[in-house]
């Protein structure tokens, strides 16, 4: 059975001013029958007060059957607007799709060859256009983007990174110049839509752990390179957030040992030069390392005893002269403009082994089978536009375990609280915080079928996402059986759909009386 799973998600939430009741209320549901025996894979493109894009994909390349794209778009109703089809020319597999405001790209290849092919369906009424090029032989797609007239893909070349523009316009192809050397990563691929630039963050994977911002501009020529030197701590990644016309935030987290495993996160101001002819810039002031154990909240994932034992082993460490360091791998998320700054959210996660468990600042792995990736907490901080860290928080996640490494946690930034959300099992569990307090501790809502009679007996790829305003989308594959006051009989009969559930975050105020609702610090004390 080939299904997957792809989703583009933000969580918007509104909420107004505390204190208030808060909850999840599910208001329209829908679902599409699914067979497991046949390949298929579900994609929901979320689109605000335009409703929605469901895309249905059935066949495969693998087992040689016809391929076929049913596009279909829905109002905030889930009443269907528009349909349309696609049927791919079964030498081409897909790689990767990219969503704008206008437009869902979708990219194609035909097997070991160069041949690719771009779907570009528009939104407002679902006309479909389809561009064919070569680009390159052996060529390991691992990041794909579109601005404007051009699509950008990363990847990988015999080993080496390349980065391709392609023109839709007359179907060439340009290879953005200066990449193609050895022991070199793609961290990440960046559009500024504003100056009409591509930054191409790559690092090192040799001594030193050189890491690198490349921009070039609109006609793929190298504006700045920008080079921070591992000698003593590497960067990992970055994520770029411009707060000026000649300045960016890069944040992300860095490693003292060059390799994946962080050992905190870093902050520096990007000046872009005042000619596109600068070759050389360098960072505005020194970069700010900020290791896990400055984060006031980062360790409160864990049961108090066991955090004090953590920190007081590490501050032993320290007192001792000798060198602690924790060590874990981060999944950083885009970085989210705020009125102060911005804020940075990254999940923590380690892989999964069979019979592997977790230990301080690290993992054991196991001998036995690989199971997917573990996630443990969510850390999120916030940053004025200069830079300077504000508050951290903290959001433990429990029980999730997924094949696919994805952004899980869902945040949603409303004035100065904020919402952390992430699916798992049929459940959507929420968190609100302020800065580092934590407003409403964590509560868990548990989605239901239209009928009463019926019973969730198995649910799986569960994904939360944004639409607009209140609402927003929950979805995934469910198992349902009719249910009665008893347990539902193991041989009952079951039918299989992918589901899509309308969910409004309500708010009711509580009057005079929760005037005096208690907020919980994250130390545990309360005012």
């Amino acid at each position: 059975m080939l299904r997957i799973l792809y989703l583009f998600c933000l969580l918007f939430l509104d909420i107004g001013l505390l204190p208030v009741r808060a909850q999840l209320a599910q208001s329209l549901r829908i679902e599409i029958p699914s067979d497991p025996d046949k390949a298929e894979a579900f994609d929901v493109t979320p689109l605000a007060e335009r409703g929605l894009l469901m895309t249905i994909r059935t066949g495969s390349f693998l087992d040689n059957t016809p391929i076929k794209l049913s596009f279909q778009k829905y109002d905030v109703n889930l009443k269907r607007l528009w349909q349309t089809e696609f049927k791919q020319d079964i030498k081409f597999k897909p790689v990767s799709t990219y969503d704008t405001d206008q437009y869902v790209y979708h990219l194609f290849r035909e097997y070991d060859t160069g041949q690719f092919q771009f779907l570009r369906l528009h939104l407002d009424d679902g006309v479909i256009d389809t561009f064919d090029g070569n680009l390159l032989d052996q060529f390991d797609v691992r990041q794909f983007k579109v601005m404007g007239s051009q699509a950008y893909i990363g990847g990988y070349h015999h080993g080496r990174p390349v980065v391709v523009a392609f023109s839709f316009f007359d179907r060439t192809m340009k290879v953005l110049p200066g990449m193609y050397v050895n022991h070199m990563e793609i961290s990440s691929l960046e559009l500024d839509e504003a100056r009409q630039e591509v930054n191409v963050l790559v690092h090192s994977i040799r001594r030193r752990c050189k890491f690198s911002i490349r921009t070039y501009n609109y006609d793929s020529k190298l504006l700045r390179t920008v080079d921070f030197d591992g000698a003593k701590n590497s960067l990992i990644s970055g994520k770029l957030l411009p707060v000026n016309q000649h300045e960016s935030l890069l944040v992300g987290n860095y490693s003292t040992d060059c390799t994946p495993y962080s050992q905190g996160i870093y902050v520096t101001r990007i000046h872009h030069g005042d000619s596109v002819n600068t070759l050389a810039n360098e960072p505005i002031n020194t970069i700010q390392y900020i290791e896990f154990s400055q984060l006031q909240n980062f360790f409160n994932y864990l049961k108090p005893q066991r955090q004090q034992k953590l920190l007081a082993r590490a501050q032993k460490k320290k007192d001792e002269g000798k060198d602690y360091k924790f060590r874990y791998k981060l999944l950083v998320h885009d970085l989210k403009v705020t009125p102060d700054g911005l804020t940075l959210v990254a999940e923590v996660y380690y892989p999964q082994y069979r019979g592997n468990t977790l230990a301080y600042g690290g993992y054991l792995r196991g001998t036995d089978r690989y199971e997917g990736f573990r996630y443990t907490h969510a850390f999120i901080c916030g940053f004025d536009k200069q830079g300077k860290l504000l508050w951290d928080n903290c959001f433990p996640i429990k029980e999730l375990l997924s094949t696919d490494l994805t952004e899980m946690v869902q945040v949603s930034q409303q004035s100065d609280r904020i919402i952390l959300a992430y699916p798992n099992d049929g459940e959507i569990t929420t968190e609100v915080i302020q800065g580092s307090k934590i407003l409403k501790e964590s509560e868990k809502f548990k989605l239901r079928t239209n009928a009463e009679n019926e019973k969730v007996t198995f649910s799986t790829q569960d994904n939360l996402m944004a639409w607009y305003g209140r609402h927003f989308l929950a979805c995934g594959f469910q198992k349902i059986a009719a249910s009665t006051k008893a347990t539902v009989q193991r041989d009952a009969v079951q039918r299989e759909v992918f589901y899509l559930n309308k969910l409004t975050y309500s708010e009711e105020n509580q009057g005079a009386k929760s005037s005096q609702a208690t907020i919980r610090k994250n130390d545990g004390s309360e005012r």
